[in-house]
C-alpha cells in the first residue's frame, strides 16, 4: 500500500525558506569533511533475522527490541570521539523505522510503536552530535525494484524523504542506497535523481546527498552526489594519494552490517587497524570514516563493541579542521541524453568504435586509430534538444586541445575551443538548443580513448 502526502512538501518548502540560510556547496564539503568519523548505526528488522537482507513479507511483529535505547547509541559514538550518526531508516526490504503516513509496513505497527528515527535524533543531538540519515531507494516489500516501478513509487520516495526532511530537524546529510548499483538496477532514470535532488535541496538546503554507490564513476568527478563514498566491503577503496575529492569511506566494526546472534562473542576488527590504516590515512586525503556500529535485539551496542569503541576513544582525538578542499565541479545530477544514441567517430581502433563512449559504462570506451591525425566523435540525439553542459571523460588525461560543437539546422556552432588537460573535462554553459554535438581533438599525447560522452539539461 502506497499513501501519498499531497501538500506537505509545500509547507516544509515555506518553513525551510524562512528559517535556513543556504551555505554553499563547497562550505557543506568542508565541514562534512572536518567532522572526520561518525557511527553507522544499521538498526531495521534485518536485526531480528540473522540476515543483512530480510525478507520483505517478515511481519512487523518481529520489531520488538525490549531496551531500546538510542542515548546509549550516543554516548557509545562520543566515547570513540565520532562527531555524527547515520541511522537505517528504511533498508532493502522496505520497513520503516519512523513515524510514517506513506505505509503500514512501519515501526509504529510493531510491538515497539515508538518512532525510532526521532529518538535517535534527539539522543544524538542531546550529546552534540550531528545527525545524518539513510534511506534505501531498493524497496522489496513495496515492489521497488526493476520492471516494477510506476510513478506511484517515485510518489512514496518524495513523501518519504519528505517526512524525514521535515520532522526530524536539521539533517547533515542523507546517504542514499540502492541507486544506480548493480545488485538493485534501479537506474538513477527509473527513480529520476534530478527530481530527487531538488527535492531534498528545497526541504533541506544544507542537507548534502550522497549515494552510496557513487564510486562506479570515475574519481575525479562527482557523478550524482555531493560526496564521493567508497564500501570497502564491496571492494571499493579510496587512493589515499591522489584523492581530491570530498569522500567518505564506510565499513563494518563487526563482520557483517546488521547485527547477527554471534556477535557478542565474536572478535570485532582490530582497533589500532582501524586507526591507523583507516581513519588517520583517510582523514589525510579529504575523507570521512563511517564505521558501523550494528545494535543488537534488544536494542542496545553489545558490550564487546562498546569496549572497542572507548579504545579507539583513547588511540584517537579530534584535532579540528582538516586541510581546505581543492576546488571541484559541481556535481552532475541530470540525465545523459547522450546515452544510448547513434554515434559517429573517425576510424576507430579494432572493436572499441563509438557505441562503447555513450553506452553508460565507464569500463568501455572508444579508442581512436592511432593513425588519425585529427580524431572526431559525434552524438546525433533524438531531436533537436536544449542542453548546458557537456562532459567528457576519458580513459587518462590525454586530449589537450579541442573544440565542442553542437548543430543546428545543419549549421555547426562552438560551444567551447582550447585547453583543458583534466581526465574529466566538464563544460556548463548557456542552454542551447541542438540536434549533435561533437568533439573535435587538435592536440593529443597518445589515440585518445573516450570512456564516456556526456549532454546534459541541467535545472537551473
Amino acid at each position: 500500500m502506497l499513501c501519498a502526502l499531497p501538500g506537505i512538501g509545500l509547507r516544509a518548502q515555506q518553513t525551510v525558506r524562512k528559517s535556513t540560510a543556504a551555505k554553499s556547496l563547497a562550505q557543506l564539503q568542508q565541514e562534512f569533511v572536518d567532522l572526520r568519523f561518525g557511527m553507522f548505526i544499521h538498526y531495521n528488522i534485518p536485526t531480528y533475522a540473522d540476515q543483512d537482507w530480510a525478507d520483505p513479507d517478515a511481519s512487523p511483529a518481529l520489531f520488538n527490541p525490549s531496551r531500546l535505547n538510542c542515548d546509549s547509541w550516543a554516548k557509545a559514538a562520543r566515547a570513540a570521539n565520532m562527531t555524527y550518526g547515520c541511522l537505517t531508516t528504511k533498508h532493502h526490504s522496505g520497513f520503516a523505522i519512523w513515524n510514517t503516513k506513506t505505509t503500514p509496513y512501519n515501526v509504529m505497527n510493531s510491538p515497539l510503536k515508538r518512532d525510532v528515527v526521532k529518538e535517535y535524533a534527539d539522543a544524538f543531538r542531546a550529546n552534540g552530535l550531528k545527525v545524518m540519515l539513510y534511506y534505501s531507494i531498493l524497496d522489496t516489500h513495496h515492489k521497488l525494484r526493476p520492471g516494477h516501478i510506476t510513478r506511484a513509487h517515485i510518489d512514496m520516495v518524495k513523501a518519504q524523504l519528505t517526512e524525514l526532511l521535515t520532522n526530524y530537524g536539521d539533517i547533515t546529510a542523507l546517504i542514499i542506497d540502492g541507486w544506480d548499483a548493480p545488485w538493485s538496477r534501479i537506474s538513477y532514470d527509473d527513480i529520476p535523481f534530478e527530481e530527487i535532488y531538488t527535492l531534498i535541496k528545497t526541504l533541506q538546503p544544507n542537507c548534502l546527498v550522497m549515494d552510496l554507490n557513487a564510486a562506479k564513476y570515475p574519481a575525479e568527478a562527482l557523478y550524482y552526489t555531493d560526496i564521493k563514498s567508497y564500501e570497502q566491503g564491496a571492494g571499493q577503496h579510496i587512493s589515499k594519494e591522489a584523492n581530491k575529492l570530498p569522500a567518505l569511506s564506510c565499513l563494518p566494526l563487526q563482520a557483517s552490517w546488521f547485527w547477527k546472534s554471534g556477535f557478542p562473542t565474536e572478535a570485532i576488527k582490530d582497533v589500532n587497524v582501524l586507526v591507523k590504516d583507516n581513519l588517520v590515512p583517510f582523514n589525510q586525503a579529504h575523507c570521512n570514516f563511517i564505521l558501523n556500529v550494528a545494535p543488537n535485539r534488544d536494542g542496545l551496542i553489545d558490550d564487546n563493541a562498546l569496549a572497542g569503541l572507548k579504545e579507539i576513544g583513547k588511540l584517537w582525538k579530534h584535532e579540528g579542521p582538516l586541510s581546505p578542499l581543492p576546488a571541484s565541479d559541481a556535481p552532475i545530477i541530470s540525465p545523459n541524453i547522450a546515452k544510448g544514441q547513434p554515434a559517429n567517430a573517425s576510424w576507430s581502433n579494432d572493436m572499441w568504435i563509438m557505441d562503447f563512449a555513450n553506452d553508460d559504462d565507464f569500463s568501455t570506451g572508444w579508442t581512436s586509430n592511432s593513425t588519425v591525425k585529427a580524431p572526431w566523435y559525434e552524438v546525433a540525439l533524438d531531436k533537436d534538444r536544449s542542453f548546458n553542459m557537456v562532459v567528457i571523460a576519458e580513459h587518462q588525461p590525454n586530449i589537450r586541445q579541442y573544440k565542442l560543437e553542437y548543430e543546428l539546422n545543419g549549421v555547426w556552432k562552438t560551444i567551447f575551443a582550447g585547453e583543458n588537460a583534466n581526465k574529466i573535462k566538464i563544460h556548463r554553459f548557456d542552454r542551447v538548443w541542438g540536434g549533435k554535438v561533437r568533439i573535435l581533438v587538435e592536440r593529443f599525447s597518445s589515440a585518445p580513448v573516450i570512456m564516456e560522452f556526456g549532454v546534459y539539461d541541467e535545472r537551473k
